[in-house]
């Protein structure tokens, strides 16, 4: 029998409608009913392509025996933090408040009747370890937690008041400092403290890829020629996309890697990941002129057209499960490999084998992970790739979360824009998709932050889509020179200046759960430096000074922090450079601008926008004048040095 979370539109609430848990949807209805029950409040938060929280729900939420537990002393509430990431992003600065250390997916939270949060893990096994070696289980947690509950346990109630009373308790910085040049330098320590030199990346296991970091070592090998920005930078992109972390076969990336070679990952694949990484490469390629750089960026855009939109909408995510085991679709064994070679004629079988990684032992599970050997792909691989699809193709394909995400959409949207300066069928999905995204999620004049294709909104913006969003727009602009794009993008800016700033800080999200936003680039980027980036924009585009004045006020009261420690603000710190050095805005003809898109996008500098004027010319700009006219592209990049 079904519980409540049949009638939810949720791919992730939908998971768990027949697990014999009781639960609620996050409502009303739940909150009055613990308190006059007097029953404690056990939250759930976690997202549909989540391995450990489908373990959780195989170990746990499908236990009968911690079900009864639960359904006897809890009222249970599922969340969907993709679809809520306001209540996500407290219930983890309450995970960071109670344990210290961050939090994670599936959040187990436990509450008082009256909702006010005392205990916070992440996955909990049903039992406890024999030898105390992973802490108590999940059946002795509640148990424990029901009694203390029914016996109004006056250090649990406490723990529960000092909880609330932190969490509602605004911090401002103490200080501010000068915006300078120099925090680069301290970035640069920072990050080279924490790079790993075998493989590149910013960690060891588990490592992700750190798109905003490695996107600002990109503007400062673009500033100042920094010969370790760019090593760091070109080696952490070739070492990731040898193969495992990065699909060799149907393209796209994973969301991490378990091992320091960026050989296992995970196997979900995130939209906004791969959003970030396609505009990486792209922006890498545009830079350095590698073309497997450029190669894996449209694998990423074409993996996510073929396999992952609808009516050109994009998908949230894919599982990295699917029948019954993590990696079952993406993994081979090595004499099904063979035999497939074998039966296509394929000569020195062996030494392709072993260039692709595969062994009889394999490198997961008994199981192999497709990864080029030293990185150089076989002789033939492209015929190969398509026999290894043919052998997925007889697989069961993981799990896709068909929600449409405002903010991770247009972070794809603007990759697409990127990748269109080189090639103009990524140009027109990204003025398909963009114009699908509107239509879809701009509703009576209110911006929605999710839904599922073909049904209707209902959960509003956050700061980030509308920042994301912005941005989008604004690279449409300056890939089409269609001015509905910039005075949408403007629209959207002030609504949000309305609903989420004020001086100088920005809330995430307003409302039920009145959040900070972060300036730290966490899962992805800030959206507070999101919302910078569109601002120095706007200024650039619109010669509109008051978008100035809140990208400064933005900057001014982070300055301590980002001084401090850049390496957690890679984003913000790129946007501080933009303010201090200031955009180069390049002016012409429509048409004269697209036909010259590559050129343009390829120049040294890396804060340039592009502007459709009735000069035939093009004219080079600042903020307040115009530097030279020329109808050479390659003279451009001397009239720009030569403007500082």
């Amino acid at each position: 029998m079904s519980n409540r979370l049949e009638k939810e539109d949720s791919p992730y609430l939908q998971q768990h409608k027949e697990n014999p848990v009781d639960w609620y949807p996050w409502c009303d209805e739940a909150f009055k009913k613990a308190e006059d029950e007097n029953k404690a409040i056990f939250i759930s938060i976690g997202y549909s392509s989540c391995h450990w929280c489908h373990v959780m729900e195989e170990k746990v939420f499908e236990n009968q025996e911690c079900a009864d537990i639960l359904n006897e002393h809890f009222i249970c509430i599922k969340v969907d933090r993709e679809e809520r990431p306001d209540i996500d992003k407290h219930y983890q600065e309450v995970h960071m408040l109670l344990n210290q250390r961050a939090g994670g997916w599936p959040t187990s939270i436990f509450c008082t009747p009256q909702n006010k949060p005392f205990f916070a893990g992440t996955y909990i096994p049903a039992e406890s370890a024999q030898d105390g070696s992973q802490g108590m289980g999940f059946k002795d947690i509640t148990t424990i937690i029901s009694q203390k509950v029914a016996e109004n346990d006056s250090k649990m109630l406490n723990t529960a008041q000092q909880v609330e009373d932190n969490i509602n308790k605004v911090v401002h910085p103490s200080q501010a400092t000068v915006l300078k040049e120099d925090f680069t330098k301290n970035f640069m320590l920072q990050v080279k403290n924490n790079y790993e030199p075998s493989y590149g990346g910013f960690s060891t296991s588990p490592k992700f890829p750190h798109a905003s970091t490695l996107g600002t070592l990109l503007a400062i090998d673009k500033l100042y020629d920094d010969k370790s920005a760019r090593d760091m930078l070109t080696h952490s992109l070739n070492s990731m996309k040898q193969g495992g972390m990065y699909d060799l076969v149907d393209g796209g990336f994973c969301r991490y890697s378990t091992d320091n070679k960026w050989i296992v990952p995970h196997f979900e694949k995130m939209l906004y990941d791969n959003a970030l990484l396609c505009d990486l490469y792209t922006s890498s390629y545009l830079t350095y002129k590698d073309e497997s750089h450029l190669h894996v960026a449209k694998e990423i855009a074409d993996f996510w057209h073929n396999f992952m939109s609808e009516d050109n909408l994009f998908y949230s995510a894919s599982d990295a499960d699917s029948e019954g085991n993590e990696g079952t679709y993406f993994t081979y064994s090595y004499h099904e490999v063979h035999k497939l070679l074998q039966e296509n004629n394929f000569d020195n079988i062996e030494t392709t084998l072993e260039k692709l990684s595969i062994t009889k032992n394999g490198n997961f599970e008994g199981k192999n992970i497709i990864r080029f050997k030293d990185g150089i792909a076989p002789t033939r691989y492209e015929d190969i790739k398509i026999l290894l699809s043919s052998l997925r193709s007889k697989r069961e394909y993981p799990f896709i979360d068909m929600k449409v995400q405002t903010s991770w959409s247009a972070m794809m949207i603007k990759a697409l824009f990127n990748l269109g300066n080189i090639d103009n069928t990524y140009k027109q999905r990204a003025i398909e998709s963009l114009n699908s995204l509107l239509n879809t999620m701009y509703v009576d004049g209110t911006l929605y932050h999710t839904t599922l294709i073909h049904k209707t909104p209902k959960v509003e913006a956050f700061l980030e889509d509308y920042a994301f969003l912005a941005q989008a727009l604004i690279s449409g602009y300056n890939s089409t020179y269609e001015e509905v794009y910039l005075i949408r993008a403007q629209h959207l800016v002030n609504v949000a200046l309305e609903k989420f700033y004020k001086n100088g800080t920005w809330n995430f999200s307003v409302g039920e759960f009145e959040t900070k936003a972060d300036i730290s680039d966490s899962t992805y980027t800030s959206s507070i430096s999101i919302m910078i980036d569109v601002l120095i924009s706007l200024t650039s585009l619109l010669d509109d000074d008051k978008y100035a004045h809140f990208a400064f006020k933005t900057l001014e009261y982070n300055s301590y922090e980002l001084g401090r420690r850049p390496v957690l603000y890679p984003y913000m710190l790129k946007q501080t450079l933009r303010y201090l050095k200031g955009d180069r805005v390049i002016k012409s003809t429509n048409s004269k601008l697209e036909t010259n898109s590559l050129a343009l996008s390829s120049l040294n500098y890396p804060f340039i926008l592009r502007k459709s004027t009735e000069n035939e010319e093009f004219m080079v700009c600042g903020a307040k004048s115009c530097f030279a006219n020329t109808d050479k592209t390659d003279e451009i990049n001397d009239i720009i040095t030569k403007s500082f």
